[in-house]
């Protein structure tokens, strides 16, 4: 039972210094310590004798979107170049012994983050809504500018109110006459838009005692159209569009949710191969995660075409051909540039590329298109230009908007592949991918989500990952609550960890 009004709404600075190869004030990251990140692209891409790969590439944005681009030269790259656009860094931020690592081509030195939300209400039950969204370091006190800004649009709200209107008050967020001049609809303003609404969403599940992915599976179909937003999607999916998907997906939905139950939602690992990593480091990874059971590899790329070239054959030796490798270089490579590097690369198999080039640059090779809303993904999807489609629970607007892009993905039957990892990214997008399957797409054909384990200690419901797969959360939630205590100790500028950083960063 839906309860309370909105009596305060607080947002703190919480970042971990991973640039340093720590979790903490008191670790340094260890052998089986990974950083995530956001971006991903996939492709699936298949190398003929003459090099020749295809490659989906999976272009997104913090919502990943795949396109189809044959790209030729004398080792033929056709790319279906699945590239991430959401450009969030992933890092497995292991420190081996004779080296600090870096996230990746393009993020040398993140400090994974986030602008941490906290709703309160006046409702005896003390329960409180906890929303995230995910930073990089610096800028995440912009997001909480932001975030302070968007308040007095929640405060004094009943939460009874909100979620009856849900689409009403999604457009109040991002409607702002005056904030939706610094958007509308991405950059920062989308980010702290995100944050709160995820944590609108956590309050609603807490209160319902469900987590987040029963909640909606749970919900009416009617119910569920009514917290999306179709302005300007309309050309393409329409509420009864919308509606006829979801009352569709109520046939099988009792059997896929205890498949989901039993089995969980098939991963892959983004934690065995980042730059920096000495080449044992390398082994030492790949062989932890062949025998956890992981059978699908990603790789970061980008720096420098002979390092890659070494460390692709020591991760395709050690995984063998059978299993499935892609590839991340971070937006590193001009188009000539990416097409000669990938022509070297090809011979390793990738089932994708991401992030090859500038996720702006769609004329560039017709692939890439970074995706700050369901706007871009509209146009990708009606011109095509997509095989894989990556939603993000961050960049977009929450639940809320993933829900529209979900809908248009399975009305144009293309799959998606949610990117995950940073901080928070693996426990809000998993609600969201359990849902997709069980009541929308209803397909686990060419569908993967990303898996990075790193900093999930400090979640009080952490991701569960078993035979290489996420298990539904059953804690009541949205899963982003985060240890009062971590968040303390991290706090920035004034957390412990960060007071004694500061001043020998500063000597």
């Amino acid at each position: 039972m839906v309860r309370g009004r909105i009596s305060r709404l607080s947002v703190r600075d919480v970042r971990f210094p991973t640039s340093l190869g720590g979790h903490g004030a008191d670790a340094m990251v260890s052998a089986d310590a990974m950083v995530s990140a956001d971006a991903m692209v996939s492709a699936d891409a298949m190398v003929s004798a003459d090099a020749m790969v295809s490659a989906d590439a999976m272009v997104s944005a913090d919502a990943m979107v795949s396109a189809d681009a044959m790209v030729s030269a004398d080792a033929m790259v056709s790319a279906d170049a699945m590239v991430s656009a959401d450009a969030m860094v992933s890092a497995d931020a292991m420190v081996s012994a004779d080296a600090m690592v870096s996230a990746d081509a393009m993020h040398t030195d993140p400090d994974y983050s986030a602008a941490y939300v906290v709703i309160e209400t006046d409702a005896e039950d003390g329960i409180k809504g906890c929303g995230i969204t995910f930073t990089l370091g610096k800028g995440t006190e912009v997001v909480v500018c932001a975030v302070n800004a968007l308040a007095h649009h929640v405060l004094n709200k009943d939460l009874k109110d909100i979620v009856g209107d849900f689409r009403g008050f999604y457009r109040q967020l991002t409607s702002d006459g005056q904030l939706r001049w610094i958007g509308p609809e991405k950059g920062v303003v989308h980010l702290a838009t995100a944050a709160v609404l995820n944590a609108v969403w956590d309050l609603w599940a807490k209160q319902e005692g469900k987590p987040v992915w029963k909640l909606l599976v749970d919900m009416d179909p009617r119910t569920l159209v009514s917290c999306i937003d179709f302005r300007y999607i309309t050309d393409v999916l329409t509420e009864e569009d919308a509606l006829e998907i979801l009352q569709k997906g109520q046939i099988g939905k009792k059997e896929r949710e205890k498949q989901m139950l039993a089995q969980g939602y098939p991963a892959y690992t983004t934690s065995c191969a980042w730059l920096g990593y000495s080449d044992d480091t390398l082994k030492q990874l790949c062989a932890q995660a062949l025998k956890d059971g992981w059978t699908r590899f990603k790789v970061k790329v980008g720096a420098d075409l002979q390092d890659d070239m070494r460390r692709c054959q020591i991760i395709r030796d050690m995984i063998g051909p059978e299993k499935t490798l892609m590839m991340d270089a971070n937006q590193r490579w001009d188009v000539p540039e990416a097409v000669e590097w990938m022509s070297k690369l090809a011979k390793f198999k990738p089932l994708w590329i991401e992030e090859p080039t500038s996720p702006d640059d769609i004329l560039g090779h017709a692939t890439i298109s970074k995706c700050h809303n369901r706007v871009i993904f509209k146009q990708l999807l009606q011109a095509k230009a997509l095989q894989f489609l990556q939603i993000d629970s961050c960049r977009l607007g929450s639940v809320n908007e993933n829900l529209s892009v979900l809908l248009m993905a399975k009305k144009f039957e293309i799959p998606v592949c949610p990117h995950a990892g940073g901080v928070g990214l693996c426990e809000l997008v998993q609600h969201l991918i359990i849902f997709d399957y069980i009541s929308v797409s209803a397909s686990l054909e060419n569908r993967v989500c990303e898996y990075v384990d790193h900093l999930h200690e400090h979640f009080k419901y952490p991701v569960m990952i078993q035979r290489a797969s996420y298990m539904p959360p059953k804690d009541p939630g949205y899963s982003t609550e985060m240890k009062e205590e971590s968040v303390k100790k991290h706090q920035y500028p004034d957390g412990e960890v960060w007071k004694k950083l500061l001043p020998a960063q500063e000597n």
